[in-house]
């Protein structure tokens, strides 16, 4: 099958968003949309997910899905706001769950919140199966970034979320709540086992530090090979003494705050109060 495969890169979050349809077909899947969030003045918008619905719409595409590859930490999710603008069935791994249990203690929400998925339109299972237009699409659960960290394989291409980096780069964090390196690296096997050929595209690219131009795609082949963290044959205990190290060093997200108590309501913002306002909450001394 023949897909076309459109990339967005948000140079505020380093994120890449995904929209995929067959060639010459209209159903489409947006994947890890972004909502642009200004951190001093606490202000939403919407450009980047406008220029998606742009496109969308001058090509005359119709979303069948919009799907998260996790509950991200460093960006806040426009699925909600898509969802609303082009319809479609925002989808996420059910591992979300356990994500939504463990920030919904750390931030103290309210009754209103309820930790049981139905902020989303599906949950899927590992090695569940679905479809966009003919596209025939597979959920591989891929934990350890976090819990609810899946990987969508369709056809020769793999959308692998934060699992991996470019090979010069690396792989995911582990050291967020539910995150694990040993979950992580039995996680990354899973992908690796995946044909040669396939192509990865990924989430996140920095430039290796400034080094070089930002590349989002890679193959399975060149992450086995040369990811400095887990190619070349690295046993478990060596990659995760390396990713452990890694994290030791590591600060937040910038937007980690924010984001997660969106993201675990599938990019719905909080609801108003009683001032007509709507507020983010920061949890002190939580990290």
């Amino acid at each position: 099958m023949n897909l076309s495969i459109k990339s967005f890169f948000d140079k505020e979050t380093n994120n890449a968003t995904y929209l995929v349809h067959e060639a010459g077909a209209r159903a489409c899947a947006i994947i890890d949309p972004v909502l642009n969030f200004d951190l001093a003045a606490g202000g939403v918008a919407t450009r980047s997910a406008d220029e998606i619905v742009d496109y969308i719409k001058g090509n005359d595409l119709i979303v069948e899905w919009l799907l998260e590859t996790h509950v991200h930490a460093d960006h806040l999710t426009a699925s909600y706001y898509l969802r609303e603008k082009l319809g479609g069935k925002i989808g996420i791994s059910l591992g979300v769950v356990k994500v939504q249990k463990t920030f919904r203690s750390i931030y103290n929400l309210g009754d209103e919140f309820v930790p049981d998925g139905s902020q989303f339109d599906m949950l899927f299972a590992d090695n569940d199966k679905f479809s966009i237009g003919n596209i025939e699409t597979q959920v591989m659960h891929t934990p350890g970034h976090t819990p609810a960290c899946a990987t969508y394989v369709m056809g020769d291409c793999a959308f692998s979320g934060d699992t991996f980096f470019m090979p010069d780069s690396g792989t995911a964090r582990c050291d967020f709540p539910g995150g694990s390196a040993a979950g992580l690296y039995k996680s990354l096997q899973k992908i690796m086992a995946l044909r040669p050929e396939t192509r990865l595209f990924l989430n996140h690219d920095y430039g290796c530090d400034g080094t070089r131009e930002f590349f989002w795609e890679t193959t399975v082949a060149e992450q086995c090979d040369k990811n400095i963290h887990v190619g070349g044959g690295k046993t478990a205990e060596q990659f995760i003494a390396i990713r452990e190290m890694r994290d030791s060093k590591l600060s937040m997200p910038r937007l980690i705050l924010p984001a997660i108590q969106v993201n675990i309501r599938a990019g719905k913002l909080p609801p108003s109060e009683s001032n007509g306002g709507r507020f983010l909450k920061i949890p002190l001394d939580a990290f």
